[in-house]
């Protein structure tokens, strides 16, 4: 194994980290590979910040050793294609009555986050419908917020984790990479944010941003 150590998502893999994870995924070959990945994350006690598994990394480094012949994965269930990202979205009726004006002429906003909730079709269809770039299942650690005024929809809101490289970013911050690698995860990526179109309030936008800030964290 010449190639090895090798250094996947911060982790370096030796040639007994190899061995290991080989003998985790032959003992559970029938589960798939996301609940190997899963059973490798919690062997391992490899966890983000908020204490979720790295699921994602965990499954990037599996990947990549099997490509380059070092362990041998169980068939894929489902196709490469992410078939959630994919589907087409369901289109949900919602009440479109225009609203225009000051803050002060209505309730106040209130915001829900929505991901796993009977309101994420909701947001997806609000998405598909009205914002430029479309509804996309969005990779890794998200969120989604409604905002509504009383019980009508007016803003939809997603956000997603940090890029682990954006040359920019990191000059525009003066980050180097330890302090990148201790404090991404207080970075978040805004991957939408929409105004419905029928919605006309004065700073509406700015008080649904803050709204979120205030949150996000706990979130």
């Amino acid at each position: 194994m010449g190639m090895l150590p090798i250094t996947i998502r911060k982790r370096t893999i030796n040639e007994p980290d190899v061995a290991f994870i080989q003998a985790v995924v032959s003992e559970h070959w029938q589960k798939g590979r996301t609940q190997i990945s899963e059973i490798l994350c919690r062997k391992w006690n490899w966890r983000q910040p908020n204490g979720n598994l790295k699921d994602m990394a965990c499954r990037e480094v599996l990947l990549t050793l099997s490509r380059k012949g070092l362990i041998s994965l169980p068939p894929r269930i489902h196709s490469a294609n992410n078939e959630k990202r994919n589907r087409s979205i369901t289109l949900v009726q919602t009440d479109k009555t225009p609203l225009h004006g000051k803050p002060s002429q209505f309730s106040p906003v209130q915001l829900r986050p929505v991901r796993n909730t009977s309101f994420e079709p909701l947001y997806n269809s609000l998405i598909q419908q009205h914002h430029y770039l479309g509804y996309r299942q969005i990779v890794g650690n998200h969120l989604k917020y409604v905002a509504f005024i009383g019980k009508q929809p007016v803003a939809c809101l997603g956000w997603g984790s940090a890029a682990w490289s954006v040359k920019s970013r990191e000059s525009f911050i003066e980050w180097d990479k330890q302090t990148k690698g201790n404090n991404l995860h207080l970075v978040v990526n805004n991957t939408r944010f929409l105004i419905l179109p029928w919605i006309n309030i004065k700073f509406l936008a700015s008080k649904i941003l803050a709204l979120n800030a205030r949150r996000i964290s706990e979130d």
